[in-house]
């Protein structure tokens, strides 16, 4: 959107602020779809699995009886690394959802600075004399 020709104020005032709310509705979307995000990962064998959330907080973890067999360095290492998997996975779908609404959120136009309002009321006041 470039700056308006005076007598266009008003019309370009009205597309700025229907963008700047398509913008904020995108970004309430965004939100809303990194509040459902879920990382999943499982173990190689299957017996370890672990979900976590947008944020990387761990919301479920499952761990079959027969992964005890393991022994305990051999499980907290197999637990380690199913939790890290999930956790990168839930960062990585966030991060697809943040990256398309920040390139949704680039076409809003630059904020009107003081320069623009001084500029309109400078010609305003040249256009009463």
């Amino acid at each position: 959107m470039r700056s308006p020709a005076p007598e266009d104020d008003a019309e370009y005032l009205a597309q700025y602020l229907a963008e700047s709310r398509r913008v904020l509705r995108d970004l309430q979307a965004a939100r809303a779809a990194m509040r459902q995000v879920e990382g999943r990962a499982e173990s190689d064998d299957g017996l370890i699995e672990a979900v976590a959330a947008g944020q990387g907080v761990l919301t479920r973890l499952r761990i079959d009886p027969r992964a005890l067999r393991l022994g305990e360095a051999a499980l907290g290492r197999a637990v380690a690394k199913v939790l890290r998997a999930a956790q990168e996975e839930a960062g990585r779908q966030a991060q697809e959802i943040a990256e398309r609404a920040a390139g949704r959120s680039a076409s809003l136009p630059a904020p009107l600075d003081e320069t623009f309002v001084r500029q309109r009321v400078e010609q305003a006041a040249l256009d009463l004399l």
